[in-house]
């Protein structure tokens, strides 16, 4: 028996089993606690774009997000704490999620508490959107996708290829039988590309479309690619999940 477990045969509670293990009790309470405020922050952040709020709406908003800013800036030392590779935790892609939930909430308030005209500072709190993605550091189906990504990585790689090439040569293609009749909206291959982006993902907002019969037929077939260009990747994520639910088995 391993000398850290109790008698019990159950491994001791640490700070570190709290933080980063979701498979004990205490690993998973500390995971639903920060799930709840993630959900929170996100609602009191759609909250404040309500016009007319009153001033007492406003000051609870704000007492609400310096609660949950605490909580996420205290996540992110304890995290950083208990890293084994600290440098390797700032740069990595749940590190700088964790830091931009919290940034903006910093940069604002310093920036905005001073005299000088600093409005545009406030972009960054868009950036508290982010704080959606650290959900995705507690879901199992978030890791399989991550895997099956990495299976199908090649194969990807080789579809998103074709596909810039396929709306480059769909773009020249419309041009040249839409350029003379419309000058205006095919003015050179650069603009034909919306259409090219539009029409082979099926979108057909219908501001661009092909007057003439050879661009008619030529969108007919650029359609039908579109058609599987959707398809086709949808396939390779949905073989290549599989596998990854079978390796988690």
């Amino acid at each position: 028996m391993d000398d850290s477990a109790d008698k019990n045969g159950t491994q001791p509670v640490t700070l570190r089993s709290i933080v980063n293990e979701n498979d004990t009790k205490w690993g998973r309470v500390f995971e639903l606690f920060i799930q709840f405020l993630i959900v929170v922050s996100l609602v009191t952040f759609s909250i404040e774009t309500l016009p007319d709020l009153s001033d007492s709406a406003q000051m609870w908003l704000r007492y609400i997000e310096i609660v949950t800013v605490i909580f996420f800036t205290l996540e992110y030392l304890l995290r950083l704490f208990l890293a084994e590779k600290k440098p390797k935790f700032v740069f990595s892609f749940f590190g700088i999620i964790d830091l931009l939930a919290i940034l903006p909430f910093y940069i604002t308030t310093f920036f905005l508490s001073t005299s000088l005209d600093l409005r545009s500072v406030r972009a960054f709190r868009m950036l508290r959107l982010f704080r959606a993605f650290k959900i995705i550091r507690y879901s199992k189906a978030i890791s399989r996708f991550h895997h099956a990504l990495l299976i199908a990585r090649e194969e990807i790689i080789l579809f998103l290829i074709v596909t810039i090439m396929l709306i480059y040569f769909s773009a020249v293609g419309i041009y040249y039988f839409e350029h003379d009749v419309q000058p205006e909206k095919f003015k050179s291959v650069f603009h034909s590309l919306w259409w090219s982006v539009s029409t082979l993902t099926t979108v057909g907002y219908g501001d661009i479309y092909p007057v003439t019969i050879g661009g008619k037929i030529f969108t007919f077939g650029i359609l039908l690619i579109g058609l599987g260009i959707i398809s086709v990747p949808a396939g390779l994520v949905s073989s290549a999940l599989s596998k990854a639910r079978e390796m988690d088995d």
